[in-house]
């Protein structure tokens, strides 16, 4: 049974390897200081925190996010050991929350590796605080208990690692807000928040009884979080309540009306249907205009039960969702955390394993009857024997949950629709431009070591959020170092043409312009599918004028927009502006940019998502290094993919390192002139 505690409040742990998973309304860190029998933190080798993740028995999450798991091996832990305390803190400089009173109460849960709740603590009443001691696991006459603390700190995390004792508190502070910051940029946004319906959890049957993992698959929960969070997207089954603004947060919704839509299956046509309402100052509201608040409608019947023994069949869009594309998106999502635990519950065997056989290879060797005679050489023989038994009993129940996602992906990649497909499916040939806009946008493919064939789309949703960097740096990765620069920098162009392409493609006749910024003219034949087309907002801008030219036409849009929404005067604004999205396409930043072109190019990045300026990056970090950390936010705000495959993303389950693989065309294949023609064509029918 569970205990649910209240501040102050302690209970027995019954075991000693614990999963604390951490729920919050928004990205949070999350860490681990060790005490000793004073609770007094000895040094920083005594706490984890995400430039640390991995102590003896302690192992936390490597960037912030709104949920977390925290493994804890208490038996593994130092001897002079006697206090764990789970911290919470709040990112600074990633403008999101500032104290907690701002966002929904944090839960925590002490579990078991199973995932049975053994302890949990909602921590109420906090308000100015930014960083919170959740809190601790202690031990008292020989056994360890849970406690609930919910101390709060309103001077931030280095004020609460100094109440525990710690020399260099903020310095330490500091480093571990920097290697949050440095993380975001190569995180992936978490999904929407899914109904315990939508949960995917197919196998009743887990990993070997000899280790669970310490990643368990998903479960329904008691307590799901309320709230989303600020750098994830709504979905329709999680509709906004606040009340509706004179003037929409985004411009594009103020000119475009609504049209009638069918009602969603089994309600009655001549019910009145209640628009979704924008909110203003916060998270862009992606909930259909046209969507009735209630719970979506039922997946599509699934297959026919599978035989007994065998795994059920995959069936496209089986997840919960208004529309196919929703449902699709759903299921794309519920597959990438699939294969993100199924991997760590296999690592984590293995890690199990190895320290296993560590463990008896020492013990065997400290016995000083098995260094005579064979008795030694058997001991280590049968240690091997188990550590490789443990070993394959993982990896049979790995290989039995990647051959169903590998089957699931075989059935759900020929249906999706174009804004999710590869540009080798069939899918780009038949496509018209849609009347609206979709749930999401593909720019690219992620994969495991684990099976590198098995490709799960990363998809962003739209509108953009966060702009994009494509690095065209050699120091990025290790295929990036073995190619040639002005190769692998053309290769950095032709990915964001492509990703531009796709942007238009999917977009309403007219709702987007591109913009270009290409200052010596480098990027001519990469662009050329673009200019040829005719489907830019004008010529690419070169030299210092062009750069100022369109940075300045843009800064004025953010500026009139702002003005706008805040005074409620949509209709005040000129008629020559336009509300449409904008997409700046940036080739080899920073070269052609003065410092007050610099902060129009910042200023764009901080301010024109929220009213429908993104930017489209092609640059080399250590080509802005003249100008030092000044730019450091800009890099930090931009999601960083590269035009080569490489292992930076993480995902926001367990933070695995994922290999990205760009979008590319087939090798002679003209699907991305068919497409730009269709965008041509429709603008003109459209009087664009």
């Amino acid at each position: 049974m569970t205990a649910e505690l209240v501040r102050g409040q302690n209970h027995t742990l019954p075991q000693t390897r614990l999963e604390i998973r951490v729920s919050a309304g928004s990205p949070v860190v999350a860490g681990a200081t060790l005490g000793d029998e004073n609770g007094t933190v000895r040094g920083v080798e005594w706490i984890a925190h995400p430039g640390a993740h991995r102590l003896p028995g302690l192992e936390v999450s490597r960037q912030a996010a709104a949920g977390h798991r925290l493994a804890v091996d208490l038996e593994a832990l130092p001897d002079e050991v006697h206090r764990v305390t789970v911290l919470l803190a709040l990112p600074t400089g990633v403008g999101g929350p500032t104290r907690f009173g701002a966002t929904a109460a944090p839960f925590v849960a002490v579990t078991g590796l199973d995932g049975t709740e053994i302890a949990t603590f909602t921590l109420t009443g906090l308000d100015a605080e930014s960083a919170v001691s959740a809190l601790e696991l202690y031990r008292r006459q020989g056994a360890w208990k849970v406690r609930a603390v919910g101390q709060g700190y309103a001077a931030g995390l280095a004020e609460m690692l100094a109440d525990q004792g710690l020399a260099g508190a903020a310095e330490l502070a500091a480093s571990i807000q920097e290697a949050v910051a440095r993380s975001l940029a190569r995180s992936v946004a978490p999904p929407p928040p899914r109904t315990p319906e939508g949960d995917r959890v197919r196998h009743a049957s887990g990993p070997s009884d000899a280790h669970p993992p310490t990643a368990p698959q998903p479960r329904p929960t008691a307590h799901p979080p309320t709230v989303h969070q600020p750098t994830a997207p709504q979905s329709a089954t999680h509709p906004p309540t606040a009340p509706q603004p004179q003037v929409p947060a985004h411009p594009s919704a103020v000119p475009r009306p609504a049209a009638p839509a069918d009602p969603p299956t089994g309600t009655d046509p001549g019910t009145p249907t209640a628009p979704a309402a924008p909110t203003a100052g916060g998270p862009i509201n992606y909930a259909h205009p046209r969507r009735q608040h209630a719970a979506p409608p039922p997946p599509p019947p699934a297959a026919p039960p599978a035989e007994p023994g065998q795994a059920p069949q995959p069936v496209a869009g089986d997840a919960t969702g208004w529309s196919m594309d929703e449902r699709l998106y759903n299921q794309i999502w519920g597959m990438f955390e699939d294969l993100a635990r199924a991997a760590a519950a296999y690592r984590s065997a293995v890690d199990f394993a190895e320290s296993r056989m560590g463990q008896e290879l020492d013990r065997s060797l400290s016995d000083p009857r098995n260094r005579i005679g064979g008795t030694g050489d058997r001991a280590r023989e049968e240690a091997r024997a188990k550590r490789d038994e443990l070993i394959a009993r993982a990896r049979e129940v790995l290989d039995r949950d990647l051959a169903q996602l590998a089957a699931e992906a075989a059935v759900v990649e020929p249906a999706l629709p174009a804004a999710y497909a590869g540009w080798d499916n069939p899918v780009w040939h038949a496509h018209r431009i849609p009347m609206e806009l979709p749930m999401a946008l593909r720019i690219g493919d992620l994969h495991l070591p684990e099976r590198t064939d098995l490709r799960i789309p990363l998809l962003v949703r739209l509108p953009l959020e966060r702009g994009i960097w494509v690095d065209s740096g050699r120091t990025a990765s290790e295929a990036a170092a073995l190619m040639d620069t002005d190769r692998l920098r053309r290769l950095a162009m032709e990915t964001a043409v492509l990703h531009a392409a796709r942007l238009l493609a999917v977009y309403p006749p007219g709702e987007f312009s591109v913009h270009v910024i290409d200052p010596a003219g480098s990027a001519a034949g990469s662009l050329a599918p673009l200019v040829d087309a005719g489907v830019l907002a004008g010529p690419p801008a070169a030299g210092p004028g062009g750069v100022a030219s369109v940075l300045a036409h843009l800064t004025r849009r953010v500026d009139l927009v702002q003005m706008a929404v805040r005074a409620g005067a949509a209709d005040a604004l000129p008629p020559d502006l336009d509300t449409g999205e904008q997409l700046l396409v940036v080739n080899d930043f920073p070269h052609g940019f003065d410092d007050r072109a610099v902060t129009q190019l910042r200023y764009l990045v901080d301010e024109g998502p929220s009213v429908g300026v993104h930017l489209l990056m092609v640059a080399d970090r250590e080509d802005a290094s003249a100008y030092g950390p000044v730019l450091d936010p800009l890099w930090r705000s931009l999601l960083r993919i590269t035009p080569v495959a490489d292992n930076h993303l993480a995902d926001p389950w367990v933070g695995h390192a994922w290999t990205y693989e760009p979008p590319a065309t087939p090798p002679g294949s003209r699907v991305l002139e068919q497409v730009l023609a269709a965008v041509t064509a429709a603008r003109r029918a459209a009087g664009h």
